[in-house]
C-alpha cells in the first residue's frame, strides 16, 4: 500500500508509544516486519521554542524507513511552523498529526482527542501542516468524544478534504480511554467516509484479532500499540499469516535474548543510566505470560545496571530449563 509517495511494503504499522517509540524500538518493529513505525509524539510549542530535548525526540536512522514524526498541538501556526522544521531538519518519511492521545495533561493543552470536538480547528491544523510540508500528512483519531459524540466518519472526512493523505482510527472514544473494548463498527464507519488509505486500531493481539479487523472494517491497513510490546515476533506473525507462511513461536531463549538485544542497544543509545531506566518499564513485557516469571518481572522494574538484568534472565531461563528437565 502507499501512502501518498511512500510506499509501505506490510499492511501493518506500529503505532506510537509514549515513551516507547524511539528509534531503537522503531528500528526492531521495521526489523520484524512492521510496514511503518511512527515516533511518540511531539510538541508543536516544545519545537517552536527549539527545546533541546524535543529536537532530540525528533532524530531518525537510517534503517527505520518508511517512519512517521508525530506532532501534537492546537495552534495552526505552531503546528505548521513545527512540520516545516521536521521537513527541513530529519530524514522522516510523513508527519503525522495525533487527534486521539486522550490523556489529561495532552487535552490541556487542547490538543490530541481534545480536537475531535472542534473539527473545522482540526481541518485549520491540517491544511497549515501540509501547507509547510512536500511529505504525506497523515492523522491519527478516535472514535468521538464520547459516546454521545461519535463523529468519527464526518471527521475523517473533513481530515481528507484538508489534505491528509491516511487515517488511523483508533476503535474507541476519548472518554473510554483505554478501558472496554474498541469497537471495529466506527473503523468501517471512517472507512466508508473516505476515499484514502485507513488503519484500523485498537485491541489487536492475536492473528485472530486482525483477520477480524480487516474483514469486519474493510480496513487497508492495521496499526497495533501495547500489543507488540515484549512481542515484536507478532509482526512476523502476522506477516507470516498475510503471506500464508508457515510461523512459530519463538522459544523462551530467544524472548531473553530479545529483551538483551533491546536493553543493549538502549544502553548504547541513550548511556546506561538512562537506557536500563526506560527498559524498567519493557524488561517485564519479554518474558509476560512465561511460568515462573512473576517475581523477576517485579525485580526488573527496579534494575539499575545492564548486568543485573542479564542475571535476572540467566536466572530466570535457568529455572525454567529446572522445571522442564523435573517434568521430563
Amino acid at each position: 500500500m502507499k501512502i501518498g509517495n511512500i510506499e509501505l511494503v506490510t499492511p501493518i504499522a506500529a503505532a506510537p508509544l509514549a515513551g516507547i517509540s524511539d528509534p531503537v524500538y522503531r528500528e526492531m518493529m521495521h526489523a520484524y516486519g512492521a510496514g511503518l513505525v511512527v515516533s511518540e509524539m511531539i510538541s508543536d510549542k516544545a519545537l517552536h521554542y527549539r527545546n533541546q530535548q524535543t529536537i532530540d525526540m525528533c532524530r531518525v536512522t537510517e534503517h527505520e524507513h518508511p517512519v512517521a514524526l508525530q506532532i501534537f498541538g492546537s495552534d495552526p501556526e505552531t503546528m505548521g511552523e513545527a512540520a516545516e522544521f521536521l521537513t527541513a531538519n530529519t530524514a522522516c518519511d510523513i508527519i503525522d498529526i495525533n487527534m486521539g492521545c486522550p490523556v489529561t495533561k495532552v487535552l490541556k493543552a487542547h490538543s490530541g482527542s481534545y480536537l475531535m470536538q472542534y473539527p473545522e480547528l482540526a481541518s485549520d491544523i491540517v491544511k497549515a501542516v501540509v501547507e509547510h510540508t512536500d511529505k504525506p500528512v497523515t492523522v491519527k483519531i478516535r472514535a468521538g468524544w464520547d459516546h454521545q459524540h461519535i463523529n468519527c466518519d464526518t471527521f475523517a472526512k473533513k481530515m481528507e478534504d484538508a489534505g491528509v493523505s491516511a487515517i488511523a482510527i483508533h476503535g474507541r472514544t476519548r472518554s473510554q480511554m483505554y478501558d472496554g473494548n474498541s469497537d471495529n463498527t466506527y473503523i468501517r464507519m471512517v472507512k466508508e467516509n473516505v476515499s484514502v488509505p485507513v488503519f484500523g486500531n485498537g485491541d489487536i493481539r492475536t492473528v485472530e484479532d486482525a483477520r477480524r479487523m480487516f474483514e469486519e472494517t474493510g480496513c487497508d491497513g492495521i496499526m497495533i500499540g501495547r500489543g507488540l510490546l515484549g512481542r515484536p515476533f507478532f509482526l512476523k506473525e502476522l506477516n507470516a499469516w498475510l503471506n500464508h507462511e508457515e510461523y512459530t513461536e519463538p522459544a523462551v531463549h530467544e524472548r531473553i535474548n530479545l529483551c538483551l538485544g533491546h536493553a543493549r542497544r538502549l544502553c548504547d543509545y541513550e548511556g546506561e543510566f538512562m537506557g536500563i531506566r526506560r527498559m524498567r518499564g519493557l524488561a517485564p513485557w519479554y518474558i509476560a505470560g512465561l511460568p515462573y516469571s512473576a517475581r523477576i518481572r517485579h525485580e526488573m522494574t527496579m534494575i539499575t545496571s545492564y548486568e543485573e538484568l542479564v542475571s535476572l534472565l540467566e536466572q530466570f531461563e535457568q529455572r525454567i530449563k529446572e522445571v522442564m528437565y523435573e517434568e521430563v
